[in-house]
């Protein structure tokens, strides 16, 4: 089926899980292809398949000879083997973005395909296989096994472009790609950080291929690589949208900015629970996808978690841990309860939780902020929200620290209704 055609140079096609893109007139592509890859001049197609289904599907046929993995999916398409550029993917062709950003004669067309939810990483995360002469060779897996999910991006440039700008092009739609996963906020499925891409991510770029003036430079400086931004962008997004349900709204969940640093809905409940009553822990089960995606307490947790990354940066330093996250916690106690009169109080109890250390150290201390907080939303029926004794039992003695309830017979938690 003829999708579109795009400047009088490329046509588009969609098959039975494929696009393909056929050249008008000849052009210059350069592509991580594993079959026709790098820089060619004598192309015909270039062209993206789903090779298998995202998950439950053993049918993997990009992991056969590159060679015959081509011929194999260009011959059923009346496509020539030997003249085509060719990506493989589990996305669906039907999930495709089409986004064409134009100034003056400059038309810049990004296809994506996408999907993360499975093989997102970052940049420098732990490797699964090492390539020898022999093929690869499995890598113990330091955290998660990898699964399907690629970005595959094909990009169609109306002018024509040197060899050098046409290689540049790779490195701009690249960090427009991440750029895209960072204002989703996507975690990687490998460590602890945001991701940058997934781990088989691949990308065609093609250019008319004629004589006369050449475009020389395709960075973020110049309109070309602003065009080829905004596209990729966009067209990410999108694609991730179709394919995933992966929205910005989708995004704004308490779990989702935490889930990287190795937590999952149960644990979440448990761990917040652990530092609640039985009738309040009860109450938070009912309410509790309400609460995580308080726009409030989802911006507090998002600080938190940003204030980490921070401190595992080395921007900020360790000595300061306690000062920095103990307000960053009481700012989530606040957006929890409401009860922003309480802020330096939450601090002052908050500061002493945890210092600086493991992931399940961090997680303790969102946890016990947002039960702090909880506990202050729902008073007992006999201290109702305001209560004048309120700062005054709050200010005797020394703050205790907080304790999961199992520990201590009284904990703060218990105590502490406004």
């Amino acid at each position: 089926m003829h999708l579109d055609t795009y400047y009088n140079g490329v046509e588009l096609h969609r098959g039975n899980k494929i696009i393909y893109a056929r050249f008008l007139e000849p052009h210059m592509v350069v592509s991580t292809c594993r079959a026709a890859g790098g820089l060619r001049r004598d192309l015909e197609y270039v062209l993206n398949y789903q090779s298998c289904e995202p998950a439950g599907h053993q049918r993997r046929l990009f992991r056969l000879d590159p060679q015959a993995y081509q011929k194999l999916i260009c011959e059923p398409h009346g496509l020539p083997a030997a003249k085509c550029a060719t990506m493989g993917t589990a996305a669906n062709m039907h999930h495709a973005a089409f986004i064409t950003k134009k100034f003056r004669n400059l038309e810049v067309t990004a296809v994506v395909t996408g999907g993360v939810e499975t093989n997102a990483g970052r940049a420098g995360d732990p490797a699964s296989v090492m390539e020898n002469q022999d093929g690869f060779e499995k890598l113990p897996p330091a955290r998660g096994v990898p699964g399907p999910g690629t970005i595959n991006i094909m990009l169609f440039i109306s002018r024509p472009l040197t060899e050098a700008a046409l290689i540049r092009t790779i490195i701009t739609a690249t960090e427009a790609k991440t750029a895209a996963l960072q204002e989703l906020a996507v975690n990687s499925r490998y460590s602890n950080g945001l991701a940058t891409g997934t781990g088989t991510d691949q990308m065609i770029a093609a250019a008319p291929d004629r004589e006369g003036f050449r475009l020389t430079w395709a960075g973020k400086h110049g309109k070309l690589g602003e065009l080829i931004g905004r596209a990729v962008k966009k067209a990410v997004k999108e694609t991730l949208a179709k394919q995933n349900s992966l929205t910005p709204m989708g995004q704004c969940s308490v779990k989702i900015h935490l889930e990287r640093f190795g937590c999952n809905g149960a644990s979440m409940r448990a761990g917040i629970s652990r530092y609640l009553g039985a009738e309040r822990a009860a109450l938070l089960e009912s309410n509790f996808t309400a609460i995580i995606r308080d726009p409030l307490t989802v911006a507090a947790i998002a600080g938190m978690a940003h204030i980490r990354d921070k401190f595992s940066w080395g921007i900020l330093p360790s000595s300061c841990w306690h000062e920095i996250m103990g307000s960053a916690a009481a700012q989530t106690a606040c957006a929890v309860s409401g009860r922003y009169d309480k802020m330096a109080r939450y601090k002052e109890i908050l500061s002493q939780v945890t210092g600086p250390g493991r992931e399940d150290d961090f997680l303790k201390l969102c946890w016990q902020s947002m039960a702090l907080g909880f506990t202050d939303k729902w008073p007992a029926d006999d201290e109702p929200p305001g209560n004048p004794q309120d700062k005054t039992r709050y200010e005797t003695n020394n703050p205790p620290s907080l304790h999961p309830r199992h520990n201590v017979p009284q904990p703060l938690l218990a105590n502490s209704s406004g």
